[in-house]
């Protein structure tokens, strides 16, 4: 039998339309029926701008705390509701829900009685859920994430979005880049701890309001800012660039190719004895009473400080590289699958070796030297995973046998050569991420502005072998 005959094609037409108004609830578009119907003109940024993101502390008052968590609670519940409102109409009717029909059905849903409680939340911040519902579709349908899932309260993170409508700022005039913001069913500006200024003269353009496992709420501003890139960074006497070989380790966080290491902080073997203890606590404690949740905060607030600490490692670091480095040079690393489960012999060794990379965030330091890259005006060099930077001599270029992860020191067979493992690789990499460079740099006119990252996986050129 053929498979495709199996499976109902979409209902549409004005069959969909009954359906979306009798079985699903969904109201017709009655607004706006005589006007011609135009399409949505995305927020264009400015040539040589960049969307950044400032992320500050802020400490409300009983009330805005009050109301935050009505908005974290409604928003979460829109959203599962939109999730199940899309779901059942596909699978019980085979008619396809999108962003517009879960606004029409999010009037409904604030009409009934027995959820009043909706309109006590901006209708902004209810829809802007409906919106990372559908980008959570959109991501599905294009096979880069998998099917959706309902949020839970103890789970999902407590957050929402403002759009422009959603906030008032006023900036302070006498410290620029400061101001009052006050969200939307709020009387009261934020108690906001400006940690640095926005840029002078910025509005914002979108508001995020989270809270955090430890209690803690944060308001990320999202502006555009024009980034100034740094002054180009060249070998003295030659127009040739500097550059820097980076290779991720676990002996080591990061090794360059001129010997220096940063040392793996390991926050969670530092920490370990006591999350151990403080988890023991939380079993012997009661469900639902006022000490469990007392230790629960505890170790809420342990977790917190190992992300503050990791975070502002990796910025330090990365912007230091930046600044110092016109050319960086990095492996294509896959995370997901250097994280996957062992099987049968050696399962734990595998299991301590996937926390001690989870705990190495290499993830988020390359997320971040790509950003940072593409602000200040450099080049971010990603050689193929499959390029043998470990094995190849960096003096001779002998490919050598495969080396097992804990020897940390071999000698070419050829040269004879000694190499410390992870500078060696940092070296190979410095060397086959230039050769990357200057093939891309020589199909292009000297005066066109060289590109911020160069991917060996994306190049049209076939790249002779090794």
């Amino acid at each position: 039998m053929d498979e495709s005959a199996e499976k109902p094609e979409a209902v549409k037409g004005v069959r969909a339309e009954r359906i979306k108004r009798e079985e699903l609830d969904i109201a017709d578009r009655r607004k706006h029926e005589g006007r011609k119907a135009t399409p949505l003109k995305s927020h264009a940024k400015e040539t040589g701008a960049h969307h950044r993101v400032y992320r500050f502390r802020f400490y409300p008052t009983e009330a805005q705390a009050e109301q935050l968590g009505k908005t974290f609670g409604a928003c979460r519940w829109v959203y599962n509701e939109g999730l199940s409102l899309r779901s059942r109409a596909w699978d019980q009717h085979r008619v396809n829900v999108g962003f517009a029909e879960t606004c029409r059905a999010l009037t409904g849903w604030k009409r009934a009685e027995e959820r009043a409680w909706l309109k006590e939340v901006s209708s902004t911040v209810l829809q802007q859920a409906l919106r990372h519902l559908d980008q959570a579709f959109t991501r599905f349908f294009k096979g880069s994430a998998k099917y959706p899932k309902r949020r839970k309260k103890q789970r999902s993170r407590d957050a929402a979005t403002y759009v422009r409508t959603g906030f008032r700022w006023v900036e302070d005039p006498e410290r620029r880049g400061t101001g009052l913001i006050t969200l939307a069913k709020q009387s009261e500006p934020l108690d906001v701890r400006w940690s640095r200024p926005l840029p002078a003269g910025a509005v914002p353009v979108r508001l995020s309001v989270t809270r955090d496992r430890a209690g803690r709420y944060f308001v990320s501003v999202l502006v555009e800012e024009r980034m100034t890139a740094l002054p180009g960074l060249f070998l003295p006497g030659s127009q040739e660039p500097k550059a820097v070989g980076l290779d991720l380790g676990l002996a080591s966080l990061a090794t360059l190719d001129d010997g220096t290491k940063l040392d793996h902080p390991r926050l969670l073997k530092r920490y370990a004895e006591k999350l151990a203890r403080l988890q023991r606590e939380l079993h012997k404690k009661v469900r639902g009473s006022k000490n469990r949740e007392k230790v629960r905060q505890k170790i809420a607030r342990l977790y917190a400080l190992i992300g503050d600490v990791r975070r502002d490692m990796l910025d330090q670091f990365t912007t230091r590289l930046v600044r110092e480095n016109q050319v960086l040079v990095v492996e294509d690393l896959s995370i997901v699958n250097l994280l996957r489960s062992a099987r049968g012999k050696g399962k734990r060794r595998k299991a301590r070796l996937n926390q001690t990379i989870s705990d190495a965030s290499w993830g988020e330091l390359l997320q971040k030297l790509r950003y940072k890259c593409q602000w200040y005006g450099r080049t971010l060099v990603i050689v193929d995973r499959f390029f043998p930077s470990t094995r190849r001599c960096s003096t001779c270029h002998t490919k050598g046998a495969k080396l097992d992860i804990s020897v940390r020191e071999w000698t070419c067979t050829e040269c004879h050569a000694v190499h410390d493992r992870d500078v060696n690789a940092a070296v190979n990499l410095r060397d086959e991420g230039m050769r990357l460079y200057w093939l891309v740099a020589a199909g292009q006119p000297s005066e066109k502005k060289k590109p911020t990252m160069i991917k060996a996986a994306e190049l049209k050129e076939s790249l002779p072998a090794t």
